[in-house]
């Protein structure tokens, strides 16, 4: 088995990575502290061609594979930590969703804004009383007409704060089966409180006060929650990679810190306790990705299966979180600051183990691939 990128796929990062060092790198750091979305960011990454990677040509998109995707994150986080949202959000989650079961109406009408990086969708799935009980949803469509009045409420919605569109998860009828999305323009949409996250990210609170929803803009109908949460699970191998971009990033700077810094007359580079620390890192980091790469592979053939997917996201967001931790404590003071980019590679890694499914979820989704079968949650 061949472990190495295609040549074609080594050719793409490099050319990703050098744009990258080139127009990201220097405002990297300010623009890792600005809660507001980096727009001149996705305009340049839109004329790179670096939004709908995974969307096919007819759509207008570069008809990529997922895996391309991943690469494009790595190349990116390389040099601009905070960037490679946008990759995140023109390639995967709601995005690709969208292109998947979207009409030809309805992608005419949304997806061009997003391709140009002039807009961002949202998904709308977790509310105040489902959260990792998505199914618990109470947000309820109901005839009217030749559309369908939406009421109901999502919380913790990434982008919420200035996207344009929302793709939201609402219930036609009961149980599951009843379960599909609608699209929602923000401009119908009643913003409430605005939180702001250890990420440094903000994020609104999204009222549906009886908005009109025309059938026209039903993406899914009743009966598409299993399509939905397919889709899903291609956004968990984006948070998966961002993830351990960013620790990548982290050891990185520890490593050159580690190469420079002094005490004792040393380098820190010279202290064994540091270098089987950096071994540590390199091992978790290098054993996740083998584990995204297989993921993103076999999406490619595919939908990636739920399994391969938690084990992706799993290990990543936990070899992030390590690894960016690990560097912090290296740097000392430096690393704690925030002049240098580690504490916020640390911040964000800790908020994709609970976005995107947490980490006991999937270790409960992983138990039940292993012993093939169900474990219900639900009291009774």
């Amino acid at each position: 088995m061949d472990f190495r990128l295609a040549p074609e796929q080594q050719q793409f990062r490099d050319s990703v990575l050098k744009f990258s060092q080139k127009e990201l790198s220097a405002g990297a750091l300010a623009r890792a502290h600005d809660p507001k979305y980096p727009w001149d960011v996705a305009k340049k990454m839109a004329k790179q061609g670096l939004l709908g990677i995974t969307i096919a040509e007819t759509d207008g998109g570069q008809g990529g594979s997922l895996m391309d995707a991943v690469l494009a994150i790595e190349a990116v986080a390389a040099a601009c930590p905070r960037s490679a949202d946008v990759i995140q959000a023109g390639n995967f989650g709601p995005i690709r969703v969208l292109a998947e079961y979207a009409s030809p109406e309805q992608k005419k009408k949304h997806l061009t804004k997003l391709l140009s990086g002039e807009a961002v969708i949202s998904v709308g799935m977790t509310e105040p009383e489902a959260g990792s009980a998505v199914t618990d949803l109470a947000t309820k469509a109901t005839r009217d007409g030749k559309g369908w009045r939406v009421n109901g409420s999502k919380i913790f919605t990434t982008h919420s704060a200035y996207a344009d569109l929302i793709l939201a998860y609402v219930r036609f009828g009961p149980g599951v089966g009843g379960i599909g999305s609608v699209l929602i323009e923000t401009k119908n949409v009643r913003r409430g409180k605005t939180s702001r996250f250890m990420s440094g990210e903000e994020w609104a609170e999204l009222h549906f006060d009886n908005v009109f929803v025309p059938d026209e803009m039903v993406l899914l109908g009743e009966g598409g929650f299993k399509k939905q949460i397919a889709g899903f699970n291609v956004e968990r191998i984006g948070n998966a990679a961002r993830s351990l971009a960013l620790g990548r990033y982290a050891f990185e700077q520890a490593r050159a810190w580690a190469l420079e810094r002094k005490q004792f007359g040393r380098a820190l580079a010279e202290f064994q306790g540091l270098q089987w620390k950096f071994a540590d890192m390199k091992l978790k980091l290098e054993a996740a990705q083998l584990l995204l790469y297989k993921a993103a592979a076999s999406a490619d053939r595919g939908l990636p299966t739920p399994e391969d997917t938690a084990l992706a996201k799993l290990a990543c967001n936990q070899a992030g979180f390590e690894v960016a931790s690990d560097a912090l404590q290296v740097m000392g003071a430096t690393g704690y600051s925030q002049d240098v980019l580690v504490e916020y590679c640390l911040r964000r890694c800790r908020g994709w183990m609970i976005a995107g499914g947490s980490v006991e979820i999937l270790k409960n989704r992983i138990a039940e691939s292993i012993f093939e079968r169900t474990f219900p949650q639900r009291a009774g």
